[in-house]
């Protein structure tokens, strides 16, 4: 049986899967050709396209914030710190909520400010830069960035499985070594709320993906390994990998975040787990 069978069951007018393993896609359901509005999924598109600027030396991950009105306020705030949603920022404004490095502060304003610092080094709109530097190479054909950094990114289940391949079997994209730095924790200890669950101490990020580690309640399943990195967005979408597993999963829809994907998520990944873990 395709565990991606139980996509059929979901409340939502339409959903899409993929499960990736080290050798390409193992089990689809849907329409993966069809375009999805990827809401905070498109948060690590963003960070992997600034790590590439990093890695060409457009761009530093120690480099303070540009803006320096917003530098005074947040002392020590670097891009670093900006990826892993530990600069302080406020969620949807560009004020301090916290001192950078002592809370994690899911922040939407936080990517954005990163799309304008990697725009501003490279003279090249982001949405370009990010095409050019992760949707051509790895062919996410359909996939495009439409607006914020944060949260405007569209794509289809073919565009995402094609990212989760490369993560699990690196074909150069990016530096081993920026892999995973970008999936283990940064700025480990601080504690966080995580949207829709509440709460989390710790609260565990790494520079654009959000890891599993000990969280509780969480959206994979309880089975998966404390290593898997991934993340969700409020349009119904959600990535993740498990490097234990040697497996990634990739669920499209087009229904809010809500009850419905908080209980339906889990039990897709145990089954994804039974059925190639």
């Amino acid at each position: 049986m395709n565990p991606l069978d139980r996509l059929s069951s979901w409340p939502v007018p339409n959903a899409a899967a993929a499960v990736v393993g080290p050798d390409g896609v193992l089990a689809t359901a849907g329409d993966v050709a069809l375009r999805f509005r990827l809401a905070s999924v498109t948060k690590p598109l963003a960070a992997l396209a600034t790590l590439i600027a990093v890695e060409e030396e457009a761009v530093s991950l120690d480099q303070p914030l540009p803006d320096p009105a917003l530098a005074a306020e947040l002392p020590g705030a670097t891009l670093a710190h900006l990826l892993a949603h530990a600069s302080g920022i406020a969620p949807d404004r560009r004020q301090r909520a916290a001192a950078p490095g002592t809370r994690r502060i899911y922040s939407n304003a936080g990517y954005d400010l990163i799309g304008e610092i990697v725009a501003g080094a490279t003279d090249i709109a982001f949405a370009d830069y990010l095409a050019a530097a992760v949707f051509r190479p790895l062919g996410m054909s359909t996939a495009s960035l439409e607006g914020s950094p944060a949260s405007h990114g569209w794509g289809s289940v073919t565009d995402l499985a094609a990212l989760l391949s490369e993560l699990l079997n690196p074909t150069g994209l990016l530096h081993p070594s920026t892999v995973r730095a970008a999936t283990t924790v940064a700025f480990p200890g601080l504690r966080g709320v995580l949207p829709g669950y509440g709460s989390q101490d710790p609260n565990d990020w790494g520079l654009g993906f959000e890891l599993r580690g000990g969280k509780n309640p969480h959206w994979t399943s309880p089975r998966n390994s404390a290593a898997t990195f991934g993340h969700f967005g409020r349009s119904g979408t959600m990535i993740w990998i498990d490097p234990q597993a040697g497996l990634g999963l990739v669920a499209l829809a087009d229904r809010d975040f809500d009850d419905w994907a908080a209980q339906a998520w889990p039990v897709l990944s145990d089954a994804v787990l039974d059925a190639f873990g």
